[in-house]
């Protein structure tokens, strides 16, 4: 079973294609995601990266944690699931109509 990894620090210039370049050398990568600011679009400086070989993700994670990217050092372990945060709206329904 493969891993999803969380990359954090990333200069706010990191798109997902060259994230992926990066943790291409260790493995290959099923997806890797930059998230964004909804209302401006800019990163938010940090992303998600998929390995389907744990291994490799083991690696990679080993490897890029503390290395430089872009004159910051990086944060990059395993994904933790995401938590349910307290008071958070529903999502909108169909049609955004409350």
């Amino acid at each position: 079973m493969g891993k999803k990894i969380y990359v954090g620090n990333l200069p706010f210039s990191t798109t997902s294609e060259s994230l992926s370049e990066v943790f291409a050398q260790f493995g290959a990568v099923d997806s890797s995601k930059i998230i964004t600011d909804r209302e401006t679009g800019r990163s938010k400086g940090f992303g998600f990266v998929e390995m389907s070989d744990a291994s490799a993700a083991d690696s990679a994670i080993q490897k890029l944690h503390g290395s430089d990217l872009g004159g910051r050092a990086l944060t990059v372990n395993e994904a933790r699931p995401m938590e349910k945060r307290e008071g958070a709206r529903p999502a909108r329904p169909a049609g955004n109509r409350w």
